[in-house]
């Protein structure tokens, strides 16, 4: 038994080639750009709290090739994507002559029209391009690894490479505001009241390194929307205020908590109660692993875990069977779930010796059936060379 086999970097840029060629014959892709998801080690929904999150770049992204196109008289841009399981259009053109606005259909193109219209405020006007491109990703939809700020960082980058002969200097993004822009594409025309946390490891991710990020004035605007993200984003909101501070961050104890608790509802205390718990087993648990305290920082993991269940109530059985199962098996020092909740991924931490006892135990015994990746931690955003693949 082993994990599922994931699609490498040099595959998805052959099956983007390969399919750009299909479509546009005798004609080459000139830029590529790639973005990895990501994986969330300790700190969950702490990020919109302006907390810490610990966080680590995977090996598995979206990538985004393409090129400019050369009518400038009435500018447009063609977005075709390789995802498979689409129920809407693949494909859709822009008029980027006009203002852009979030698109009705198909809805999975509003996580790169949002990037092209931020970007876009940051150039001239006689000097918008045409273009066209092909996305693909390999980071799993709805696993909690990220594939959204995987898209929006990817198109990002592809943009950046396509203007950057018409940089003035003061236009150029530096990451934080690479890691924003993509940001606040998400919450203003995909509708999603996201922190930037995903945005920030995609751009700054780092090989062999997971990366402590303090997110304290990050000054993101989360424009709430239905749902129950939406709802605990408010009710977060809400403690901080009651508590007298712009954000959860700002508290400085559970005691301080509990002097607020009378002033306000049940669910908005279990919710500030996990974020202020959370920021402080993040800090411990970078601490814990810089020391090489593995077993420390599994008892954080899973004391995090049961806070996400009992306090943000966003776990559910499948992932408390998941984490308990993992738990059972010799080797494993911890494990929780990973991303918003409400299904998706857990993360273990495991040693090397008994990762296939691990996968051996939960396919044996967990009541769905679940897959199983493995990754070690890869570096960010990125400008992919397509000259050796023209060549071959």
């Amino acid at each position: 038994m082993s994990s599922e086999k994931l699609t490498t970097v040099e595959e998805l840029q052959a099956n983007l080639i390969n399919a750009y060629h299909e479509e546009f014959p005798n004609d080459e892709p000139t830029i590529c750009a790639f973005a990895p998801g990501r994986v969330n080690l300790i700190g969950e929904h702490s990020d919109y709290n302006s907390c810490f999150v610990f966080p680590m770049g995977i090996s598995v992204g979206t990538m985004v090739i393409g090129k400019a196109l050369d009518d400038q008289e009435n500018p447009k841009c063609y977005f075709r994507t390789l995802a498979e399981d689409l129920k809407e259009s693949k494909s859709f053109e822009l008029d980027i002559t006009e203002q852009i606005k979030p698109l009705e259909s198909p809805k999975w193109g509003n996580y790169v029209v949002g990037v092209l219209a931020l970007f876009l405020e940051r150039i001239k006007p006689n000097k918008k391009k045409s273009f066209r491109a092909l996305i693909s990703t390999s980071v799993p939809i709805g696993g909690g690894l990220s594939s959204s700020a995987s898209i929006e960082v990817a198109m990002c980058t592809f943009l950046e490479i396509l203007y950057q002969d018409e940089y003035a200097y003061d236009l150029q993004l530096s990451q934080v505001e690479k890691a924003l822009l993509c940001c606040k594409a998400e919450q203003t025309y995909a509708n999603v009241p996201c922190g930037v946390m995903d945005q920030y490891i995609s751009c700054f991710a780092k090989a062999d390194h997971a990366i402590l990020v303090d997110l304290t004035n990050s000054n993101v605007k989360h424009e709430l929307t239905s749902g129950k993200f939406a709802e605990n984003v408010e009710h977060c909101q809400q403690a901080a205020k009651i508590l007298g501070h712009k954000n959860l961050r700002d508290v400085s104890s559970i005691d301080e908590l509990e002097q607020g608790r009378d002033k306000m509802s049940p669910v908005t205390y279990r919710r500030a109660h996990h974020v202020i718990t959370e920021m402080q087993r993040t800090q411990a648990g970078a601490q814990a692993l810089e020391n090489k305290d593995y077993k420390e920082f599994g008892r954080l993991m899973y004391e995090s875990h049961e806070s996400l269940r009992k306090y943000f109530e966003v776990s559910c059985a499948e992932l408390d069977q998941l984490v308990e199962l993992a738990r059972s098996v010799d080797g494993v020092f911890g494990s929780r779930m990973t991303g918003a909740g409400f299904g998706g991924c857990t993360v273990t931490l495991v040693k090397k010796s008994s990762v296939e006892k691990c996968i051996e135990t939960i396919k044996n015994n967990y009541k769905g059936k679940a897959t199983f990746y493995q990754f070690e931690p890869s570096d960010g955003a990125r400008s992919i060379d397509l000259k050796k693949s023209n060549d071959k």
